[in-house]
């Protein structure tokens, strides 16, 4: 490799580190954020998956917390993973223990490659449906790539609008 090129990558590297230091995720729906320790779940408690929270749904309507693009939507429709602009990578899982729900009272808006803007609504779902099949509609919002960031502090806690800086990524 030449000195020209290992120039190019360090100041590549760089640059995405500067974009990362002050970026931000944007609540994904109104409710009520809750710490992920307090999720009903041990995968998502525990940080298995990542850093993150948990957000307990006023309304079935989810949006995108940042401008980016969609990666996953789960066969089922209950969780959708996202990449924002500057590398974060983000679960949004509605429910727990959902998937068994098949897809019922689950609608996407998107599909993997959609181009997204921050607030655009990506996802409904009913609110009603998830509770008479006896789950739980608390979501998980994680940040499955939490290992490359120095931070993930999550800002705000109890309720909550939709588009309110939520977490920090440094």
């Amino acid at each position: 490799m030449s000195i020209f090129q290992k120039l190019k990558n360090k100041f590549e590297a760089e640059t995405i580190k500067e974009k990362t230091e002050t970026a931000y995720i944007y609540a994904p729906m109104e409710g009520e954020i809750i710490p992920l320790e307090e999720i009903q779940d041990g995968v998502f408690s525990a940080g298995m998956l990542g850093k993150g929270c948990g957000l307990k749904p006023s309304d079935g309507n989810v949006y995108a917390p940042f401008d980016g693009e969609i990666i996953v939507v789960a066969p089922t429709n209950h969780a959708i993973a996202l990449k924002s602009n500057e590398g974060i990578e983000l679960l949004i899982h509605v429910g727990i223990d959902t998937v068994k729900m098949n897809g019922r009272g689950f609608k996407p808006l998107v599909k993997p490659g959609d181009k997204v803007k921050c607030g655009q609504s990506i996802l409904t779902f009913s609110i009603s449906d998830i509770e008479a099949a006896g789950y739980i509609t608390t979501t998980a919002i994680i940040v499955s790539n939490s290992e490359e960031y120095s931070n993930v502090s999550i800002l705000k806690k109890g309720v909550t609008t939709k588009s309110v800086e939520m977490i920090q990524i440094s």
